[in-house]
């Protein structure tokens, strides 16, 4: 079932890449707003373009306080390498488990063949836990629209 706007944030805990520190998102309740950003896998086309166009505009983030973290199922040693390579300058986080895409609404059952792949999604979670703006894509090639987004983010 998707989350939808209004609603309190599921809450959660999983490993950051490298697996030696967790992102938990009640840490961030009343300290800044979050952008949870759900992509399907790391080092193909469209999500590698994705996680580059938050790298090159996080000013816009960082600048309203918000706190982007990119959300996918591979290992976090796997997303370790990705944001190494990628030069990315935000955290990704592992929900190898699956545990977090299916509590949003965001998995795939199947995707190219695998099964339970986070759908491209964004959300954003403002300093008190609700969600204010929630997109799921069915379509793993559209991207989120990072202008609704960054809008939302703005209201937080």
């Amino acid at each position: 079932m998707a989350i939808t706007v209004g609603q309190e944030a599921p809450d959660f805990e999983i490993p950051l890449a490298g697996a030696k520190e967790k992102f938990k998102l009640s840490d961030y309740r009343g300290k800044q707003p979050v952008v949870l950003l759900f992509f399907p896998l790391a080092w193909t086309g469209v999500c590698t373009e994705e996680v580059c166009m938050v790298r090159d505009g996080l000013d816009k983030y960082s600048g309203l306080s918000a706190k982007v973290v990119g959300i996918s199922v591979d290992s976090p040693f796997a997303l370790d390498k990705f944001k190494a390579e990628q030069k990315l300058n935000f955290d990704l986080a592992s929900d190898f488990n699956r545990d977090v895409c299916t509590a949003y609404g965001a998995k795939y059952d199947e995707l190219i063949g695998l099964k339970g792949v986070a759908k491209r999604s964004a959300f954003v979670i403002s300093k008190d836990g609700k969600v204010l703006y929630a997109q799921v894509n069915d379509n793993a090639k559209e991207l989120p629209d990072f202008r609704k987004v960054l809008e939302a983010v703005k209201t937080a």
